[in-house]
């Protein structure tokens, strides 16, 4: 049982819909989607500098998306059975309603099946792109989550904290006038510095992998941290499934950190011209 502290943290108000003259918008929907494109913009940006034409990465990225997004709407729905009534809800993902580990665990499985024809030279340099991409668009994402009260923590005084002022969340109840945690917020804040960083990185030419290994190393801790205030997730053995997965995220990413620093140069470090489109076999891919 937690005790209700009534302090003045951010004024909070969920929006899980609003209008746009006569269309009604889903706000989770639209913050994902906008995170999806984004993010996606960002590494296919980047990866032509190895090699890998935009096209490609855009549609590889869009299969990877599509499959993490089932794996992950699949595992909230399988540890929040509770919150679903009628069989047809466990579809609305448009709604709110993922689980991260979930996404990683079905878009690394996928991952070595759709990128069978890429080139395995530059698979650090492709890896770094995926994690400047998935940050940003992880940063925008979390404002869908935020949209519709997912990621609560129980009642605090924690200056960041949300005063919550009314609207439907998703996971509640909560009462009006009383700050919570909000874990989404607090991912919101933390991936600001991440992202610097690993832009920072980029613009430097660190080391194939080093930006990979930062942003694990990174999200993993903070993640792993923030979830302890989460209040309505189901743990094994106190720790979320998240944060088991970040766990496993922060030491293969220490791994891979040792590995680029202590590995030796070779003249394939450099980034390579553009080829044609016919590099990667989209059609194989897609199936």
């Amino acid at each position: 049982m937690h005790t209700a502290v009534i302090v003045t943290g951010i004024p909070y108000w969920t929006f899980p819909s609003f209008a746009i003259g006569p269309l009604t918008v889903r706000s989770f929907g639209l913050f994902v989607a906008l995170g999806v494109i984004l993010g996606v913009y960002v590494a296919a940006r980047r990866n032509e500098r190895f090699g890998i034409p935009r096209s490609q990465t855009e549609k590889v990225a869009m299969i990877l998306v599509v499959i993490g997004f089932i794996g992950a709407r699949l595992l909230f729905v399988a540890t929040h059975l509770q919150q679903f009534t009628n069989p047809l809800q466990a579809f609305a993902v448009w709604d709110g309603g993922l689980q991260f580990s979930g996404g990683i665990i079905a878009a690394l499985v996928a991952a070595p099946f759709v990128l069978r024809k890429w080139p395995r030279e530059r698979a650090w340099d492709l890896l770094d792109g995926a994690a400047l991409g998935f940050a940003v668009g992880q940063f925008i994402g979390r404002f869908g989550c935020f949209s519709v009260g997912e990621h609560l923590g129980g009642p605090t005084d924690f200056f960041l904290g949300v005063t919550y002022r009314g609207g439907v969340v998703l996971e509640g109840p909560l009462t009006v006038g009383v700050t919570y945690h909000n874990a989404a917020l607090y991912e919101i804040f933390w991936l600001v510095p991440i992202i610097v960083i690993l832009f920072v990185q980029d613009h430097r030419h660190v080391r194939s992998g080093v930006m990979a290994a930062t942003f694990g190393l990174m999200y993993g801790v903070f993640r792993f941290a923030t979830d302890f205030v989460r209040i309505n997730d189901k743990t094994v053995y106190g720790l979320t499934g998240a944060q088991y997965m970040c766990i496993a995220l922060t030491v293969f990413s220490a791994w891979l950190l040792w590995f680029v620093l202590t590995r030796k140069r070779t003249p394939d470090a450099e980034p390579a011209a553009p080829p044609s489109d016919e590099l990667v076999d989209t059609t194989s891919a897609e199936a």
